[in-house]
């Protein structure tokens, strides 16, 4: 019998996100100097904020190349941000190298096929609502929130409520 996602939560220490289309919802405004502009939900934001401050890692790694993306990430208190990777597996792998970090401890959200090989390489492979069939069928966890409208606090939330450490808010 396959396990439920749920067996996997304890485990978690580090949690991997994609930008597009999971910390955002996949679309871009163009502003009249080409500048491509996101939004993030801030919900998912608390979340990783607070997640680093349980003592959890954060990375994210992203095809794209948006400073806007990084300098709100860094605000966050999220140091491991790889933007511009045509690699994700390359990526990944050495930052598992650099935090000696086992895959099984991993929590990956992706939502598009340059995340797919990532995501067969940790312990828990995770994605938005809407995903593309390819990454669905994958995850052992399909949120039930879309991308950028929370599904980044859903998956959060579940893992540090299994450990005890949600509501711990003094």
């Amino acid at each position: 019998m396959e396990k439920s996602y749920k067996e996997f939560l304890a485990q978690i220490t580090t949690f991997i996100f994609d930008v597009d289309g999971v910390l955002t919802d996949g679309s871009i405004q163009i502003s009249t100097d080409g500048e491509l502009l996101r939004t993030m939900n801030i919900k998912d934001g608390y979340a990783m904020k607070y997640a680093r401050e349980q003592g959890y890692t954060i990375c994210v790694i992203s095809g794209g190349k948006n400073e806007g993306v990084r300098h709100r990430l860094k605000g966050l208190g999220i140091t491991d941000i790889y933007l511009g990777c045509p690699d994700k597996v390359e990526q990944m792998e050495e930052f598992f190298d650099v935090y000696d970090i086992k895959p099984n401890q991993v929590l990956y959200m992706g939502d598009d096929l340059p995340d797919l090989y990532a995501m067969e390489k940790v312990g828990l492979a995770c994605c938005p609502q809407d995903a593309v069939a390819e990454i669905k069928e994958v995850s052992q966890y399909v949120s039930h929130k879309k991308g950028g409208k929370g599904c980044v606090r859903d998956v959060i939330e579940q893992v540090l409520k299994v450990q005890g450490k949600w509501n711990d808010h003094k």
